[in-house]
């Protein structure tokens, strides 16, 4: 694949596929032996259906045959292809393949080839399980299978999602509407995690004047807790305020308080 041209990559990108992907490949699904854009196409078209019992959906996993857009050549999954040809079947991103030549949407392909042909639009992200925007290459914490989860918010299957999805500085993930329905409510925090989702440092300082300008009684002013800071994981013991406790290594006011801890 390394001899071909980027004339013959870029060929018709982004001028082929459907709403849900833009890429230059059909799938026949296996199911009704029907050619689709996508098994989003194929679960739209089945599920109007008249009869009931004739309505079904795609198993991604099932898919074992291609067809290219381009040229019209059906040829069965694969890492290469078995025809020259086979280079019109590549995505302009919406490889969602990982790990096994036979769980599918598209044509298969190494992850290097995947990650230098798709950097124009996204990287590929085989540690989180998805792809992600380049603009988050180097500048998120990378979870786990984080986009093989269900939304904190609306509990939705997130890799199966035609919903947007933002990843937060935390590495978790979920649907963009859902997290800026929560910071419209006045929630900056993850739901899983509970680390601050935006740059809270404006806050921290309101609060550090309004503690100052507050005056604690008498009986308080020397009593001190435990807390936890939930944006950096460490415990410290800090004066008590009525107003909040702050972290003493990373200044924020994220943290709750915990037991002391229990000595050897």
């Amino acid at each position: 694949m390394e001899g071909f041209s980027n004339e013959r990559f870029d060929f018709g990108r982004m001028g082929y596929g459907c709403q849900h992907y833009r890429r230059r490949c059909l799938i026949r699904a296996p199911c009704c032996n029907e050619i689709f854009p996508c098994r989003h196409c194929h679960n739209e078209a089945t599920n109007m259906l008249r009869n009931p019992m004739d309505r079904h959906e795609l198993d991604r996993h099932d898919v074992k045959q291609v067809v290219c857009a381009v040229c019209d050549t059906e040829q069965p999954v694969s890492s290469d292809g078995d025809k020259e040809r086979s280079v019109w079947l590549l995505l302009s991103c919406s490889v969602t393949v990982f790990g096994s030549k036979n769980v599918v949407t598209n044509v298969w392909l190494p992850v290097k080839f995947r990650l230098i042909k798709c950097s124009f639009t996204v990287m590929i992200a085989g540690f989180a399980g998805s792809c992600y925007s380049v603009a988050l290459r180097d500048n998120h914490l990378c979870i786990e299978n984080s986009m093989r989860h269900h939304c904190p918010i609306c509990y939705e299957y997130l890799f199966d999602s035609l919903k947007n999805t933002t990843v937060l500085t935390c590495g978790h993930t979920m649907h963009s509407d859902c997290c800026q329905e929560m910071l419209k409510r006045d929630k900056y925090c993850c739901p899983i995690c509970s680390k601050s989702v935006i740059d809270m440092s404006r806050t921290w300082k309101r609060l550090d004047e309004e503690i100052e300008a507050t005056t604690m009684p008498e009986e308080y002013r020397s009593k001190k807790v435990w807390i936890l800071c939930n944006d950096c994981n460490d415990t410290t013991e800090v004066y008590f305020h009525i107003l909040g406790q702050k972290c003493s290594h990373c200044k924020s006011y994220n943290t709750c308080q915990i037991a002391p801890p229990v000595l050897p």
